[in-house]
């Protein structure tokens, strides 16, 4: 009679720590014990972005209810250049494969771009931010939709700072009365279209009137 008892006691015990625990949208769930646990793949994704030779630090995994999460994240620091390194501000945690795009994106897209075009190599991209938990804003506001922001697999890139000093940014230079630069922000919206799966610029509509929208993950879109 004992030994039922106790195993009813501890049945019952069980049961109470596997039910799900009352948590707020705007706090942690959970933190995993090791990056990338959730995803075999993500050793794989790490190995690349080393390989890049990419300035970063892998996060823990964090689940904040209502669909938004940082699993699989990277904090980068700094990207590889041909030449140098260059640095990325604004930037929060990115997924693994988001990061790996943006830094071939970087390299051969933006720096080499603006080499060619701007006779300047690219010494900083100036961003506004990564993960959110938002849904997808419109001219109209939210669309009920979770935006890709609230998984870190979307960068709001707002413009790019030069050796020589100039700033060029999506808000102000858009339409540049100097067709070189005109010619540099269409030329790295056209390359990261050929790596994203989204890419959403000013020409897309109002929202994004300052800065290119870059996202990886689902259907391909570009405008």
């Amino acid at each position: 009679m004992r030994g039922s008892a106790a195993s009813l006691g501890l049945v019952a015990l069980l049961a109470g720590c596997m039910a799900s625990p009352v948590h707020r949208a705007t706090e942690p769930m959970r933190a995993a014990a090791a990056p990338f646990s959730s995803f075999p793949e993500g050793g794989k994704c790490l190995t690349e972005l080393g390989q890049a030779r990419a300035n970063f630090s892998p996060l823990p995994d964090r689940y904040y209810g209502a669909g938004c999460s940082t699993v699989g994240t990277v904090q980068l620091a700094g990207l590889q250049g041909d030449t140098a390194v260059f640095a990325v501000r604004g930037l929060g945690p990115v997924t693994c494969p988001l990061a790996e795009t943006l830094a071939g994106w970087a390299r051969f897209g933006v720096d080499r771009a603006a080499r060619t075009i701007l006779g300047s190599p690219l010494v900083r991209i100036e961003t506004m931010g990564s993960y959110a938990c938002r849904n997808v804003i419109g001219n109209s506001g939210s669309s009920g939709r979770r935006s890709a922001h609230a998984t870190a697999n979307a960068v709001d890139v707002a413009g790019f700072d030069l050796a020589d000093g100039r700033r060029i940014l999506v808000t102000a230079n858009w339409n540049d009365p100097d067709p070189a630069v005109r010619q540099f922000l269409r030329t790295v919206r056209g390359s990261a279209c050929k790596r994203f799966a989204t890419v959403l610029s000013p020409d897309y509509n109002a929202a994004h009137h300052d800065h290119l929208h870059v996202e990886v993950g689902g259907s391909r879109f570009c405008s």
